[in-house]
């Protein structure tokens, strides 16, 4: 993510995906009204897929220590959902992880989202305790994954 067009989009994407399923919660706005400072600016990035001008797509990774990092705010536009972009996000997330010198991912996901929760075992993502990974939960999450890059 560069650029301010691609922040809002960010916002915007991840506000629809949040309250179809759920409430945004105060550490959602903070991250999404100012995703420069709360993920870029700390080491941290936002992957951004567009198809022609439009984006379509975003998923962060959130430094929380030297070599480990949280998944976070993955969203596709809902048009454009269960043509593998998904998976090519998360991808891409790996990879760009681990040029940032990342040796573990983590996230916290929920049960609803089974699909969501189906990718991330493909990708090799593996369920743990709340208690195994670096940052305390959204109220949503139920289902919490690790992996070793």
């Amino acid at each position: 993510m560069t650029t301010a067009e691609e922040a809002e989009a960010f916002r915007t994407l991840n506000e629809e995906w949040i309250s179809h399923f759920f409430t945004i919660e105060e550490s959602d706005r903070k991250t999404l009204n100012d995703p420069f400072a709360a993920i870029v600016d700390r080491s941290g990035d936002v992957l951004i897929v567009r198809d022609g001008g439009e984006i379509i797509g975003c998923v962060a990774l959130v430094r929380s220590s030297d070599d480990v990092f949280e998944l976070s705010k993955m969203t596709v536009l809902p048009a454009v959902r269960g043509r593998g972009i998904g998976r090519q996000l998360i991808e891409a997330a790996i990879a760009r992880a681990r040029e940032l010198g990342a040796t573990t991912l983590f996230l916290g996901s929920n049960t609803r989202l089974a699909n969501a929760v189906h990718l991330y075992e493909a990708a090799g993502f593996q369920h743990v305790s709340s208690d195994q990974i670096p940052l305390p939960p959204y109220a949503r999450a139920d289902v919490f994954m690790k992996m070793a890059l």
